[in-house]
């Protein structure tokens, strides 16, 4: 996994992200109580969420929507880009982040800002991911859905492991369902058991 910035055990595509501002997006950044974060693990409809939030901000007026790209309406906090656009914008910030809980800002967790967190079927994450890393030059090529599927269980997709994404709370609700679900199967399939 060489084409990847690895931080805090984090595999990240090096095209993107710089150790520097992850460092100073975790330590330093402000939330601020006015902002709305929208939180998701890749693939899980991002942009799809940034698009209805926008419209609602907008009180359904699309002229925001159509004459501003979407990284600018939302900029993403742990892109270099995004990071300085947002230390300086004013007023209350629409944030866009991929980040595990554990790598957010400090400051969040003292903030009243509003988080949307999105969890998608890892199923679909999985497929939507595979189709879509294939077709980009960003980080390696996973070749075949197989491939995909055994970096996506060792947490070597973007943004690490899909279930290590969730807070404590989460994972443990998962975990029940998951057992659930997958009673009868043999043991040992998947990483997290």
């Amino acid at each position: 996994m060489s084409d990847y910035l690895w931080f805090d055990g984090i595999p990240l595509p090096s095209v993107w992200f710089e150790k520097e501002i992850l460092k100073n997006v975790c330590d330093k950044f402000v939330i601020r109580d006015e902002d709305t974060v929208i939180l998701t693990y890749p693939k899980s409809g991002t942009h799809w969420l940034v698009e209805t939030v926008c419209l609602i901000q907008s009180k359904g007026d699309p002229n925001w929507i159509q004459s501003e790209p979407i990284w600018e309406r939302s900029p993403w906090i742990e892109g270099q880009r995004g990071y300085q656009k947002l230390i300086n914008k004013e007023g209350p910030r629409l944030i866009t982040s991929h980040l595990p809980l554990h790598l957010f800002p400090k400051s969040f967790f003292s903030s009243k800002a509003k988080v949307i967190y999105v969890i998608r079927n890892p199923r679909d994450v999985l497929v939507s991911g595979y189709f879509f890393w294939s077709k980009t030059k960003f980080v390696k090529n996973p070749e075949s859905l197989t491939t995909y599927f055994e970096w996506f269980l060792k947490g070597n997709g973007m943004m690490g492991d899909w279930k290590n994404h969730f807070t404590v709370a989460q994972a443990e609700v998962f975990d029940k369902v998951f057992q659930e679900k997958m009673a009868g199967f043999p043991s040992g399939i998947f990483p997290w058991e």
